[in-house]
């Protein structure tokens, strides 16, 4: 009986730690995850009733907005992202260019099919650049425009204030959100309590206004207005702008936390917080200007402005920090040349800070608050990068379903199409804000994808270049027993893009100086289309005879490459290089514009520039300055 009651003790103590791991994943996420969705209720139905296509309030029209984004909520984030979306993980991490390195890893298409799928896939990439600049510029502007219902004199320092404030949070990236990241959770849970309850007072003074939940009054409201009703979809799709990190995020925090907070706290709140504001237009039409705002009585209105200053900033440090994660891994994966990125925290990998990142967003968010004046005016912009991005991301979902998965294609082909139905609804209403603002992202996202092509098609045609001039391996050591050259004791290591062939600084350096260490590695740094490569599968070294070795080190997408740690696990296999001792030789490649190549001539030039402005691989790999040697290259592309 007492070991029945040992195993009842243990069973429960384990249940209990479970259940207080999945509160504490449960807490982070909402700090992570949802801020952005979760400050919608800022703008999403002001822009309904008093944005650039603002519809008349009625009691039909206040109904039928409600029930749209009642069901946008549902379908796009519940059933689409949290139901089916998220099924396709890579090792875990989700995101667009995860499932894009999904599909190249794992599909069995070739040619022009999985090109065109890792295009798309890359485009979808590029346009969230975008949004990480819109975000912050929107977000923060709308909860500081709060200061101006308080008091209207104060109108002409929202402008300078929220630009302090952006300033302020971009000046503060270089620390990390390890410090104050304990703070998000605790934030953004007290944010949805009293949105929520702001929203309930509202509905129990006009509970009839629950009635939007039928959805024939959003198909209602869309038959009646007719092309005016179909452009109000753009300001309806401001509520699930959030739902794209839902799934890039999965990684950190997995799916069961992320659906249970969903379900339990942040859809149940929105929901209150819309229905409430529907409820005061009915009665005060003339809230229109601000609904959210109204539903916070005179005395509380001070604690709201700051708490929704807070709970936006959090917001715009999610993407932000997206952002930064967008560009480690397009830098792994090949599509953007290398650049400073720097871990903040020693306990979670996902926390970096990307310096070039970080201050072309600030600029561009700076420029953005300045140019456009109001969030209105920015809600314009908002949204087309977005729908976007989730038309790409069912397009490669389905994709993944089929081939990968094997689903029945009847049910998939059906629900693929009416996904994509509702994508293209709000794309298309978002694109007619086009001259209102809508280009902005389209023109930053068609930058970064410019520049990852132009990148990855240079690197190809540059290694191509480079293997030209050279011999495979096996050629060179044949080369040495025909004629030896003086070996001098020492370690050497070469880098190469290419490990079955010699790499030009090794024949440089053959030629001019005659001579060649006694133990030579050639280290190959090889990015997998996984999130993570274990230890155990890092490293793989093969002896090839006459004192030289080959190095294959493998990382994933969303690790960064150390030399030192791929040096330890060699040693363990038979290396056996003293860090300290080691002369690691690079080429420095000098880019010069050719006549013929399959690349046009400012794509050239704008690779060449590119390349200059890379960051160098000695501190790209954290090589030890003074153990470095670099010989120069010129190449012809």
């Amino acid at each position: 009986m007492s070991k029945l009651s040992e195993k009842s003790d243990v069973s429960s103590h384990s249940e209990q730690s479970g259940m207080r791991r999945l509160a504490g994943l449960s807490l982070a996420a909402l700090g992570v995850v949802f801020g952005d969705i979760g400050t919608s209720p800022l703008y999403a139905v002001r822009e309904c009733f008093h944005g650039e296509y603002g519809i008349p309030i009625t009691q039909a029209n206040v109904l039928g907005v409600l029930s749209l984004l009642v069901w946008a909520l549902l379908l796009i984030v519940s059933l689409k992202y949290l139901t089916f979306i998220m099924k396709a993980d890579n090792d875990g991490e989700g995101g667009i260019l995860a499932l894009t390195a999904l599909i190249i890893t794992q599909s069995k298409k070739q040619g022009y099919e999985r090109w065109l799928l890792v295009i798309i896939g890359l485009f979808g990439a590029a346009l969230l650049y975008g949004d990480g600049m819109i975000t912050p510029a929107i977000s923060v502007l709308s909860a500081v425009e709060g200061v101006q219902i308080i008091a209207p004199a104060f109108k002409d320092l929202v402008i300078p204030v929220t630009i302090i404030v952006l300033i302020a949070l971009f000046l503060f990236q270089h620390h990390g959100t390890a410090r104050v990241g304990a703070l998000f959770g605790p934030i953004i849970f007290v944010w949805f309590m009293v949105i929520g309850l702001l929203g309930l007072a509202e509905i129990i003074r006009y509970p009839q206004i629950l009635r939007a939940i039928m959805p024939w009054y959003g198909i209602s409201f869309l038959l009646n207005n007719h092309l005016q009703g179909f452009m109000v979809l753009g300001a309806v799709f401001l509520s699930v702008t959030g739902a794209e990190a839902l799934y890039a995020d999965m990684g950190h925090f997995g799916r069961r936390p992320i659906r249970l907070t969903w379900v339990l706290l942040v859809l149940p709140a929105l929901l209150l917080n819309y229905f409430g504001q529907g409820s005061l237009l009915l009665a005060f039409p003339q809230e229109s200007h601000h609904p959210f705002y109204g539903l916070v009585p005179s005395w509380a209105m001070i604690p709201m402005v700051l708490l929704s200053t807070s709970a936006t900033i959090i917001a715009s440090q999610a993407l932000i920090t997206g952002v930064y994660s967008l560009t480690q891994q397009a830098i792994q994966l090949g599509y953007l040349p290398r650049l400073t990125v720097t871990h903040t925290s020693d306990k979670h990998i996902g926390q970096i800070y990307v310096p070039a990142a970080n201050w072309s967003l600030m600029i561009a968010t700076i420029s953005l608050v300045a140019g456009f004046g109001s969030s209105s005016k920015l809600a314009a912009a908002y949204g087309v990068a977005v729908t976007a991005t989730m038309l790409i991301s069912t397009i490669l979902f389905y994709y993944v379903a089929r081939d990968l998965w094997q689903w029945n294609k009847i049910g998939l082909n059906l629900l693929a199409s009416f996904f994509a139905i509702i994508d293209l609804s709000f794309f298309g209403a978002s694109v007619s804000k086009l001259f209102q603002g809508a280009w902005f992202p389209l023109v930053i996202g068609l930058v970064v994808f410019t520049l990852m092509l132009t990148w990855k098609q240079g690197r190809g045609l540059l290694l191509q270049q480079l293997q030209d001039r050279t011999l495979t391996i096996e050629e060179f050591i044949q080369s040495l027993s025909l004629q030896q050259p003086y070996r001098v004791k020492g370690q050497a290591v070469y880098l190469t893009a290419n490990p079955d062939v010699v790499p030009v600084a090794m024949l440089h350096n053959l030629r001019h100086n005659k001579i060649m260490h006694s133990e030579v590695a050639l280290f190959h740094f090889s990015t997998e289309r996984v999130p993570r490569v274990p230890s155990s599968q890092k490293v793989e070294v093969t002896k090839l005879g006459d004192g030289f070795f080959k190095v294959v080190a493998r990382y994933g997408f969303l690790e960064y490459p150390n030399i030192h740690q791929v040096i330890a696990l060699a040693n363990h296999q038979g290396l056996n290089f003293r860090p300290e001792a080691i002369s690691f030789f690079l080429s420095r490649e000098k880019i010069v514009a050719g006549l013929k190549s399959k690349m046009i001539l400012w794509r050239k030039k704008l690779f060449a520039l590119m390349s200059r402005n890379a960051l160098s691989a000695t501190a790209y790999y954290d090589l030890p300055a003074g153990q470095v040697i670099e010989i120069g290259v010129l190449v012809q592309i």
